[in-house]
């Protein structure tokens, strides 16, 4: 590492600061604007994954807090480099990219301009809908009532800003006109690109502490142009600075403090948390090589359909695959793959990182609404053996 500020270690604490890890949240709102977003995923193995990440930094934390924020408009729905929530001071900064869209730039489908106005005025007459309202059994007619060009049509008015989330109903998006959903009092002025460049970096130095300029811009198209000239104009002013590693050169908030040494902790990592998102970059500084496996054909998985990272201090020391057995209240540990970090010099399971590591799945197996927790499979054979020998309640 070259002209830094810290040692990588250091860095990986920072990191974790950033990220919320290392300090109770002062409120559900605070916490999402600290992180800048909270990516959302359907997958209900477990708990989802917007959920779990807000857990894994609020003990305290209940999906019904989420709900109630953004009924009380402090976070919104809207695309980030994923469908997010995101805090409600943000808004104007989703502006950018919903004039982008309605200048041309494509989402995911071609926009129907024309079945976009029939349901934009459903909604402005009849209120809050959802896509199945949409829904028309009379196939026969040919009417453009289809649920499925509707859906189209309402992700189209969705991310051009014509409708919000107002909220949702069992994991269904409900809609209404962005009027009647955002308060009054919201900056609604459009950024340009230098402003919207600046959002960008001080979001993500916010939340990670340091980072290239591809990570700043991570799955953003065309970004890196309008990033590098902000990013050197601020080091210019002090608002920043930079250093190399690997050849790379990282950019960083110059506020930072060093925590100190992380206690004996366990955090079960969601895969889409904000600290694991960016594999490459775990993989560079965490030297933590980590996939999701969903995507992955049963065949070929290594660790499990829904591997959660398992962080011990300032090390992953492994990974569990989970599932919720909502019928019985078990939570299910797969397979637990433990990586060198987990054993102490003599070759076995450390003591310390066990004690953490039951704490944390007993905390989540609670989350997770289950009364016991049972490990199916592990790579460490003794370590199977003497959960066999338990019947684990949380």
């Amino acid at each position: 590492m070259n002209n830094s500020p810290f040692s990588a270690t250091e860095w990986n604490r920072i990191a974790l600061q950033q990220q919320g890890l290392l300090q109770p949240a002062l409120s559900l709102p605070a916490l999402i604007q600290q992180l800048g977003y909270v990516q959302i995923d359907s997958i209900n193995v477990v708990e989802r994954a917007h959920h779990h990440v807000l857990h894994s930094r609020l003990s305290s934390y209940r999906p019904a807090m989420l709900e109630q924020a953004v009924q009380q408009a402090e976070v919104f729905e809207y695309w980030a480099h994923a469908a997010a929530y995101l805090p409600m001071a943000d808004y104007r900064f989703s502006l950018y990219r919903k004039q982008q869209l309605k200048q041309g730039d494509k989402h995911w489908h071609q926009p129907d301009t024309g079945l976009m106005q029939q349901v934009l005025a459903r909604i402005t007459a009849e209120g809050p809908l959802k896509a199945a309202d949409f829904s028309d059994d009379s196939r026969s007619r040919g009417s453009w009532w289809d649920w499925k060009p509707a859906k189209k049509a309402l992700e189209q008015l969705f991310m051009h800003g014509d409708v919000m989330v107002k909220y949702r109903d069992n994991f269904h998006k409900v809609y209404d006109l962005t009027e009647r959903v955002l308060p009054a009092q919201v900056n609604c002025d459009v950024p340009d690109d230098t402003a919207f460049a600046r959002y960008l970096i001080s979001r993500f130095l916010q939340a990670h502490g340091f980072g290239s300029v591809a990570q700043i811009g991570y799955l953003r198209k065309n970004i890196k142009t309008l990033l590098q000239p902000v990013l050197e104009q601020m080091c210019e002013l002090g608002e920043t600075g930079s250093f190399t590693r690997q050849n790379k050169t990282y950019y960083f908030a110059t506020n930072l403090s060093v925590p100190p040494p992380i206690t004996n902790r366990v955090w079960l990592l969601n895969p889409f948390d904000n600290l694991l998102i960016q594999r490459d970059r775990i993989k560079q500084w965490f030297a933590f090589d980590y996939q999701i496996e969903v995507y992955v054909p049963t065949e070929k998985r290594r660790y499990g359909y829904y591997s959660l990272a398992v962080l011990w201090a300032d090390n992953f020391a492994g990974r569990v695959d989970v599932k919720a057995d909502r019928a019985s209240k078990t939570l299910l540990l797969q397979r637990l793959t433990l990586e060198p970090a987990a054993y102490d010099s003599a070759g076995n399971v450390a003591d310390d990182f066990l004690a953490a590591f039951e704490h944390a799945v007993a905390g989540y197996a609670r989350f997770n609404g289950c009364e016991r927790w049972k490990l199916v499979a592990c790579n460490d054979r003794r370590l199977k053996q003497h959960y066999r020998r338990l019947q684990v309640v949380s």
